[in-house]
């Protein structure tokens, strides 16, 4: 990032940032020196390790517990932010449920599908609206939505993908509506990432998946961070209703 990015004390509230990608992004946000809210769902610690390395990287941290299924605990985690620093400039939803793995579709049952599709559609829009009223205050305010390319077609995947190809729509929607009021909203689309789950799985498909890449590496947890943080951000002056993906071509 570059001093136009003036991220300097504005108010970021990142969802799902115990590990992974959410981490990434919390500790870039915390580079440019931004004042950066922190949620978990069940992983306290990892919430809190995430903090302090925000604070390392130069930046402020907030941890807030944080349950996407719950509007209580969505409304109650908006309120912490904002009653500790007045407004949210960035929101970046990168939450999702618990336990959302593959499911071949003759065996999803509709609970479950409910479950995911719900769980993350509705979460994000109960999340956007609760921080809404905040984020009309910002002069520069962003909406970043975490996807997956998923979206365009990955077995066992149904639900998940259903669900993020909604959140993709929603955007767009949004791109129209909140674009009015200065506020930017975007999908960043990541495909394969080597989170710390990811890292586990054989070297030899690790390996294959790099040699399919035609950047020749696979996407990192900070390769994603640093597009949130461009499209979080006033360099991004007009990208609005995007959908970016960072897969390396893949």
């Amino acid at each position: 990032m570059t001093a136009t990015s003036k991220l300097t004390e504005r108010v970021v509230l990142v969802t799902g940032s115990s590990s992974g990608i959410g981490r990434a992004t919390a500790v870039a946000f915390g580079r440019e020196e931004a004042r950066v809210a922190i949620t978990y769902h069940s992983n306290r610690k990892g919430a809190e390790e995430t903090g302090d390395l925000v604070r390392e990287a130069g930046g402020e941290a907030l941890v807030v517990h944080y349950d996407m299924t719950d509007s209580d605990s969505i409304d109650a985690a908006v309120q912490a932010v904002t009653d500790r620093w007045e407004t949210i400039d960035v929101l970046v939803n990168n939450a999702i449920p618990a336990d959302v793995g593959p499911i071949p579709f003759e065996a999803l049952s509709l609970l479950e599908w409910q479950r995911i599709v719900h769980g993350i559609e509705d979460g994000i829009f109960r999340t956007i609206q609760a921080a809404l009223p905040a984020m009309r205050e910002s002069d520069s305010g962003r909406i970043v939505n975490i996807s997956s390319s998923a979206v365009e077609g990955s077995s066992g995947m149904a639900a998940y993908a259903t669900a993020k190809a909604g959140v993709h729509s929603l955007t767009k929607v949004l791109a129209i509506e909140l674009g009015e009021m200065g506020i930017l909203s975007n999908v960043v689309m990541p495909g394969m990432v080597l989170t710390e789950t990811n890292r586990q799985r054989p070297e030899e498909v690790l390996e294959e998946v790099a040699e399919r890449t035609p950047s020749g590496h696979i996407t990192t947890p900070e390769d994603v961070a640093n597009l949130v943080v461009f499209l979080g951000s006033e360099a991004n002056g007009n990208v609005n209703g995007a959908v970016v993906p960072v897969t390396g071509g893949l």
